[in-house]
């Protein structure tokens, strides 16, 4: 085959390398001919994005000679315009890389040498162009147009690479480029910018690791990012490929096995690696997914079953290993697999948030463990927990003035008068506002609203509130909450049926979901800890504030005593009053544990992963729907690989620190069995869903809030309609007849999978939205995104300013009611120092060290951001339609800032406007790094 060489490009001449006798060529190679004659022939007819070349005409000549033209040669595909000379188009290719930490340029060695030299010889990068359109006569695809990128310089943190080609006129469009790494070591690739073609330059986004071409399918493909299309437009030349590289993130074909780093593989999995039975049989925990504990699936790692092994010197030990395996579980690891573009940790100047997290998680928290040898030993005064904001905790193990210390320059401080460095917190906003605001029960019920967990409140509906577990089982399932109870905290209002009617009653209610672990808990051997059923009753009153009424405390029976219950309500006796501040302990120890594991873990990080994997199985990044979704999937699977690691495996921070302790996750499970559906997950719907609102086509949004002044409701949906409006924009522009969101195999397949293998143990469900119309699409879309965004941010970014101060959120409660079966002496000592008894409820200090620490890095912003609406995706501006349709959802998005600004400053209120009331700030679109209760992210970065 005659190759085409390449000496000069737009008037720029390349001096040969040294150490070569001649310069490089582009020239053209075919590739494996495969036979696509069933497909459309032509792009330009069947895509409107074509790119056209800007032509001319040009002699081929040979460098081998000088100046002139000794034969003719041939055109590779197709006809020469005139004898000897073929009509071409120069095109360069810039190839932007970026510098990483254990990749290209990351050390000095042998492999590094080699790769130096082959950067000097030109020969980084080898390049491919694909043409868009097969061979009009044989129909199979063209043979590409290849040359060896040479490497230009440094720009920034980036690397930039350059390939230049001669491309024959008949060549037709560009559609794709392979890229082949001919280093040593992986490389991250940014993006590759094409100049020369008659339509400006385009771009193509690559965003991906590529792997020495010395390991299997290192040669990659990535489309120009102006062919997105639904597969029925696929260019003829392209839709084999586009095939091929979805198979290649499935995995068909690939054998069962531990995943390798390098891998790009999608699957599922259940989550069957939280327990580790092989270091210790009692941190064995149940695999969730599943009839028994259904749960969305996880990415598949590939690691082994947990091993059967006996020491072989008895009967018993035999027996006990018996008894004890687990083959049911994964081996653990200390590096989980995750899809090669989900692990970003490794960029130079990325995944700040990342690393603070790994730090905590294996750093500071152990060195806490060393450092607080008694793990049950509880603050002794209330100014011992202010210490931790004045005096902080030593940490003799931890160097802060290293690599440690400049992750998490908020916690850890070096003092030059100290021994050790310390872990010192800073105060969080609420005390920091109101230091006496935890213990008042006007703020205990506004957080409901506008605090760390808004998405439990609801309206009571039916009464007497009644438990739906078996009463055979669990007692008498009428509530303790009595008619009597209730119109003696409100007389002077209403009657308790007029509260019913005009819906004046409010209840947080995590009586069934945890009543069954409440006995099991109490059986923990290894950590100090209580649990209960309850119930939180509040009144609407006329100022749009909510006041408690009752809280409910439920013990199941077992161990041959009955159910006990107990109401207890704000009194104004010393032993009411001393009870009432101890239950509401409790309540908020429940609903912080239901926050961490329902509303933030389950909801957002949990129910986000298959939507992930199926996004990458089933949509080609040619996919218009997939390029939508993208900026929104960006970090969650390695955050999610993390908490496995450290956070919610057994023994982890989660188990160690709230109340359900090892049965923390799997309490999660019941969650999703009994609560979670994919259509409550979109924000009206959760609403109607929780008595919060109702449709009303003549209020804003659709909806009438049924608590006017509802802070989280009120920023949320607008921030809902934002994103809807351009999920329908974005929409509408690929899918202009309804017919063809039903026809798109690929999005059909995506969203079959979604409801049948990443949330199979739900397949069976009514509730699942159909998927037919492009009304369909977009309502499914902007519930994911919302879930990614929104939703996520509302229930992360507050953590440290709301819980970051043990008595206002307090994530467990270790002991029972001093009025639960007391003997004469725990009674006693309650009356005599009620202060001891609740310090005693609050957490440990290393409970409370290791919770805070986790919090303040999970509550920051890194200083690389994405934030919704301000980062415009290549593949956006890539459609000027597209790229203007994100400009006014950017300036919606401006909008809403100066929105929250206006409520959070009107006085009428009260639930974000007040004398030491925190502002609701959490929906803010924007914000500047470090802990500041605002900004949301395009996704679960953290």
């Amino acid at each position: 085959m005659l190759k085409a060489p390449v000496n000069h490009v737009n008037g720029h001449q390349r001096s040969s390398p040294p150490l070569l006798s001649r310069g490089k060529k582009a020239f053209v190679v075919g590739d494996g001919g495969v036979d696509v004659s069933g497909i459309p022939a032509s792009f330009l007819s069947h895509n409107t994005l074509a790119f056209p070349v800007q032509r001319h005409s040009r002699s081929f000549r040979s460098r081998r000679h000088s100046g002139k033209l000794v034969g003719e040669i041939k055109a590779v595909s197709g006809e020469a315009s005139t004898a000897g000379v073929i009509t071409t188009t120069s095109v360069k290719a810039v190839v932007t890389v970026q510098m990483t930490v254990g990749g290209v340029l990351s050390n000095l060695s042998i492999t590094r040498a080699f790769d130096d030299i082959g950067d000097l010889l030109g020969k980084s990068l080898l390049l491919e162009l694909v043409s868009a359109e097969v061979d009009p006569v044989t129909g199979i695809t063209k043979p590409t147009i290849k040359d060896y990128a040479h490497r230009l310089g440094r720009k920034a943190d980036d690397l930039q690479y350059l390939a230049e080609f001669e491309v024959p006129e008949d060549f037709g469009s560009i559609g794709a480029i392979y890229i082949q790494n001919e280093h040593h070591k992986e490389m991250f690739v940014e993006s590759i910018l094409l100049e020369g073609l008659a339509i400006g330059p385009v771009t193509v986004t690559c965003e991906s690791w590529i792997q020495s071409k010395r390991e299997k399918n290192s040669k990659r493909i990535f489309f120009l990012d102006k062919v997105a299309c639904l597969p029925k437009d696929t260019p003829s030349g392209l839709k084999a490929l586009r095939e091929k590289e979805l198979a290649i993130l499935r995995g068909d074909g690939v054998s069962d096995g531990p995943r390798k780093k390098i891998d790009r593989i999608y699957d599922y999995d259940v989550y069957n690696d939280l327990g580790d039975p092989d270091k210790d049989p009692e941190l064995a925990r149940p695999v969730l997914g599943g009839k028994q504990h259904p749960y969305p699936r996880r990415c598949k790692t590939g690691r082994a079953r947990t091993k059967s092994e006996h020491d072989g010197c008895c009967l018993t030990s035999l027996l006990n290993t018996i008894a004890n395996a687990d083959p049911l579980s994964e081996t653990r690891s200390s590096d989980v697999y995750l899809p090669r573009d989900e692990a970003f940790s490794e960029i130079k100047n990325l995944s700040f948030s990342f690393k603070t997290v790994y730090s905590v998680l294996h750093a500071v928290v152990p060195s806490l463990e060393t450092t607080l040898i008694d793990k049950d030993l509880g603050f002794p005064y209330f100014t011992a927990i202010d210490s931790l904001f004045n005096e902080g905790v030593n940490l003799p193990q931890i160097d802060s003035k290293g690599p440690l210390g400049s992750v998490l320059p908020r916690i850890l401080k070096a003092f030059e008068d100290a021994q050790n460095n310390i872990l010192l917190f800073e105060t969080p906003e609420m005390i920091d506002r109101d230091k006496f605001g935890w213990m008042r029960d006007e703020e205990f019920c506004r957080q409901t609203l506008a605090g760390l967990n808004p998405l439990s409140i609801r309206l009571v509906t039916e009464w007497p509130m009644m438990s739906k577990l078996d009463p055979e089982v669990y007692g008498p399932a009428e509530s303790a909450i009595t008619t009597e109870i209730v119109e003696e905290e409100i007389r002077g209002f209403c009657t308790l049926d007029e509260a019913l009617k005009n819906k004046k009653l409010f209840v947080l209610d995590y009586h069934d979901i945890f009543l069954p672990y409440v006995n099991k808990v109490r059986d923990i051997k290894t950590m100090r800890t209580t649990l209960y059923g309850s119930r939180t009753l509040m009144f609407l009153t006329p100022t749009g504030t909510l006041r408690p009424l009752a809280i409910e405390l439920v013990r199941p029976p077992g161990d041959g005593k009955p159910q006990w219950k107990q109401a207890f309500t704000p009194c104004w006796d010393a032993t009411g009053a001393w009870l009432w501040k101890l239950a509401k302990v409790h309540a908020l120890a429940h609903d912080s544990g239901y926050h961490q594991l329902v509303s933030h873990w389950l909801r957002t990080h949990a129910c986000t992963e298959p939507y992930i994997i199926a996004t990458n199985r089933q949509l080609s990044k040619m996919h218009p729907i997939y390029n939508l979704l993208h900026p929104h999937f960006r970090y969650t699977m390695e955050i999610n690989g993390l908490a496995r690691e450290a956070l919610i495996n057994s023994n982890g921070t989660i188990e160690a620190c709230f109340s359900p302790g090892k049965y923390s996750i799997e309490m999660s499970s019941v969650a999703y069995d009994l609560q979670w559906r994919f259509d409550h997950e979109a924000l009206p719907a959760d609403l109607i869903a929780r008595g919060m609102a109702v449709e009303d086509p003549d209020s804003p949004h659709g909806l009438k809030l049924t608590i006017e002044d509802y802070p989280y409701a009120n920023d949320a949906l607008v921030l809902w309609d934002i994103i809807k409006d351009w999920v329908t924009n974005y929409v509408n522009h690929y899918y202009k007849e309804e017919n063809l969101v039903e026809s798109d195999e690929e999005l059909q397949a995506w969203w079959t999978e979604i409801r049948t293998v990443g949330h199979g143990d739900k397949k069976d469900e009514p509730w699942w939205p159909v998927l037919k119309t492009p009304q369909d699409l977009v309502g499914i879309i902007t519930t994911i995104i919302w879930v990614a965004s929104g939703h996520h941010a509302a229930v992360n970014f507050g953590q440290y300013d709301y819980a970051g101060y043990i008595p206002n959120r307090a994530t467990i409660a270790r002991v029972k009611m001093p009025c639960e079966d007391p003997t004469d002496d725990e009674w006693a000592a309650f009356k005599r120092r009620p202060e001891d008894e609740l310090l005693s409820a609050f957490p440990s200090q290393i409970q409370a060290s290791q919770v805070m620490a986790v919090l303040d890095v999970l509550s920051t912003h890194s200083p690389d951001e994405e934030y919704i609406g301000q980062q415009l995706e290549l593949t956006f501006e890539a459609v000027p339609e597209i790229k203007a349709a994100y400009e006014i959802f950017s300036g919606k998005l401006q909008e809403l800032e100066g929105i929250i600004d206006g409520r959070n400053a009107d006085a009428c209120l009260r639930n974000r406007n007040g004398v030491g009331v925190v502002p609701y700030t959490l929906l803010k679109p924007t914000s500047g790094p470090g802990v500041t209760s605002m900004g949301v992210p395009n996704s679960i970065s953290i």
